[in-house]
């Protein structure tokens, strides 16, 4: 007898109905091998009354329990008491039933009792007869995706809350520099009354600073900060920043020695933020320097970088905190000294916005009473002589309008102190400034005396700036009239809504008294004709 013919008699030909079982069996073997290997889905089988039939090495994973310990046991035991008690477990079965298909997320619970976030597909399954044979579970645990999207969400919440807390004190600062401006015009003042304008001026700016370090912050944890990357000098970029910090120094009677080289490096960049790095760092030189002390910045090219070096002789950095000084909130306590003004946001913000050109920042110090030296470098661009376009801005120009009679202003402002202010310091200016504390009075005032300037706030309650913008360029008589946005809204976002409803310009509060003069004089010469 042949190998092969005892083989057949050992095993006769299958009949159909055999061959039909043996690939149901074949079937199931395949199924069961595949989903016992899945670990990142916990997929397992009901019965038709809700107990485990089986169980795979992802729902081992996911929800803690082998498969001798939970099959034949409910799969309710997967759900908090909450929504037990609502019936979530048996709701599920049913739609199952009556859809087919049942998706769900929701809390559930672990063997150890923990909770997931967890996204649950349910299956019904029908037997050969149309019977309902059971269920198949697919669970996902989401909680680390839920976290990330709650992340989003309170990210969010909290950057328009900065917003809006910002938009609020810049509003109630507006009033005060307003009034720091009329005393600052007065002729000889008392020298106590001097002395309180000054310190109000101080505060006013560390205030504004302090806003403005809350939006950046804001900006940057949301991942939102937007810089215009462009070719800059780093001469220029240290002569403005040292320019910011002279009326501070000066009151120090510090002084400050600056070391560039001849020739311009250039590096790519947004000018604005870097020249807030540089002032923030000499800002922090100055505080921590003594009456009468020395500032060193100087910078040079090292292969293919920048390095900007700001040195100062005063208090000093332990070692332990070279690091954490850079860090939101941190601020080093010096013995024997009160702790700094501030919310500890200057070097965090500073580490953000280098790193952002591609750059680090870093601090150097022999110890408490040994002085501080803060290096930025950056990526060097090239060497090269200042082109046109990279020649230093020319500072802002203050001086007073040209020649002519003076210009007839409307400002619209539902603050009656920021409003009011602002009008007694514009007539000290030589203007003539009428007020309107709504949108109505406005308009009346605006047709009556056909301003050159119309200076509006945004959030009023009655009608917003924008509205009350469209109502004023709609009459022919006020085509000439320049009207600016008043807000204390300051994001690139809104700067560009301004200008696309039509805003010759955006002021953002407290107004700076040497934009504002840069402003008046724009206009005085559009009215008058002048170059």
């Amino acid at each position: 007898m042949k190998k092969d013919d005892a083989i057949s008699d050992l095993h006769p030909p299958l009949g159909p109905a055999d061959a039909r079982d043996l690939l149901h069996r074949f079937a199931e073997f395949r199924f069961e091998t595949v989903v016992g290997a899945i670990t990142d889905y916990a997929v397992f089988m009901l019965d038709a009354h809700g107990n485990v039939a089986t169980w795979n090495a992802g729902a081992e994973r996911i929800k803690g329990y082998r498969t001798a310990e939970i099959v034949g046991h409910h799969f309710s035991r997967f759900y908090p008491p909450d929504a037990i008690v609502a019936g979530r477990p048996a709701f599920g079965l049913r739609e199952a039933v009556v859809h087919g298909r049942f998706e769900d997320e929701g809390w559930r619970v672990r063997k150890d009792g923990s909770l997931f976030w967890a996204s649950v597909t349910i299956t019904a399954v029908h037997d050969h007869a149309g019977q309902l044979a059971g269920f198949i579970k697919i669970t996902r645990d989401m909680t680390e995706r839920k976290r990330l999207a709650e992340l989003e969400v309170s990210t969010h919440r909290l950057s328009v809350f900065i917003a809006m807390l910002a938009h609020e004190l810049r509003n109630h600062l507006a009033p005060l520099r307003n009034s720091v401006g009329v005393l600052q015009s007065l002729p000889d003042p008392a020298p106590a009354l001097a002395q309180c304008r000054d310190a109000v001026h101080r505060q006013v700016g560390q205030l504004t600073r302090l806003v403005d370090d809350l939006l950046d912050v804001g900006r940057i944890t949301a991942g939102k900060v937007q810089l215009d990357h462009a070719p800059v000098t780093v001469r220029d970029v240290v002569c403005r920043g040292v320019e910011s910090v002279q009326p501070k120094l000066a009151a120090r009677e510090q002084n400050i020695r600056v070391d560039l080289p001849a020739d311009p490096l250039v590096v790519r960049g947004d000018a604005a933020r870097l020249v807030q790095v540089l002032h923030n760092l000499l800002d922090n030189a100055s505080k921590f320097s003594p009456q009468g002390a020395r500032i060193d910045v100087s910078a040079s090219a090292e292969g293919s970088v920048v390095a900007i070096r700001i040195t100062d002789h005063g208090v000093g950095i332990a070692p332990g905190s070279l690091e954490s000084i850079f860090d939101l909130f941190e601020q080093e306590s010096v013995p024997g000294r009160r702790a700094s003004d501030g919310f500890g946001l200057g070097l965090a913000i500073c580490r953000s916005f280098v790193e952002l050109h591609g750059g680090r920042i870093a601090a150097e110090s022999a110890g408490p009473g040994h002085g501080a030296t803060f290096t930025v470098r950056l990526p060097l661009e090239r060497a090269m002589r200042p082109t046109p376009g990279d020649a230093p801005a020319p500072a802002p120009r203050t001086t007073e309008p040209p020649a002519g009679a003076p210009l007839r202003i409307v400002i619209v402002d539902d603050n009656r102190d920021s409003a009011d202010t602002l009008a007694v310091l514009l007539q000290i200016k030589g203007h003539a400034p009428r007020v309107a504390y709504h949108a109505d009075d406005a308009l009346a005032l605006a047709r009556d005396i056909v301003p050159h300037l119309m200076l509006v706030d945004l959030s009023m309650p009655d009608v917003d700036g924008f509205t009350l913008l469209r109502e004023l360029r709609a009459i022919d008589a006020l085509a000439g009239t320049t009207c600016v946005a008043l807000s204390g809204h300051a994001s690139p976002a809104d700067f560009a809504r301004t200008a696309s409803e039509g805003f010759d310009d955006h002021l953002v509060k407290p107004v700076e008294m040497a934009v504002l003069d840069a402003l008046l004089e724009r206009v005085a010469r559009k009215v008058h004709g002048a170059p």
